[in-house]
């Protein structure tokens, strides 16, 4: 058995490396194999081999942890192929009127003007709907990606994942901004 720390984990829960999985056949595998390699099955044997075992155990629960979630999937892809993320900092042209205003009504309701709250609130559900938009785009990748392992596809995913994480963050700049005024 190879190392725990050059087994990737698509090949340590005995999956091709997609970036479609299905969800309830990557449960039955990680409690499969989970009963197989964990690590009481192998108290009564040598140090060394209780250590693998529990090497494996921990492999097995990281590998489920990431895998299971689409977006970590991606990631963990990408990194796979060397491909870190672009500078988080990075506002998507696109998307620059709408952080400006965003960041004014954020300011404004700092500073106690209750009547940017419905901007937020707009603001809050045009996020959504970018972020669903985005991830539907992310499903595309993913497919094209399966079926096609085209290493060009690769930056669009990165592209979009990176897109994914800042709409994300402004999402949850509002929801902070909202919750601070429930009552309003």
């Amino acid at each position: 058995m190879e190392p725990a720390s050059q087994v990737s984990y698509f090949a340590a829960l005995e999956l091709p490396e997609q970036l479609s999985i299905d969800r309830k056949d990557l449960e039955a595998r990680f409690y499969r194999l989970s009963r197989t390699l964990h690590p009481d099955r192998f108290a009564r044997a040598a140090p060394e081999e209780q250590q693998r075992a529990l090497d494996a155990s921990a492999l097995l629960n990281d590998a489920y942890r990431v895998l299971r979630d689409p977006v970590a999937r991606a990631e963990y892809l990408l990194s796979l192929r060397g491909l870190v993320p672009a500078d988080s900092k990075y506002v998507p042209p696109e998307l620059l009127e709408e952080v400006f205003e965003l960041n004014m009504a954020l300011e404004e309701v700092k500073m106690g003007d209750r009547e940017a709250i419905p901007q937020l609130r707009q603001s809050h559900k045009s996020f959504q709907q970018m972020l669903a938009e985005t991830d539907h785009g992310l499903e595309s990748d993913f497919s094209a990606w399966d079926s096609t392992q085209n290493p060009e596809l690769l930056d669009r995913l990165r592209a979009r994942l990176n897109h994914r994480k800042y709409i994300s963050n402004l999402l949850r700049e509002t929801e902070k901004a909202l919750e601070s005024h429930v009552s309003d």
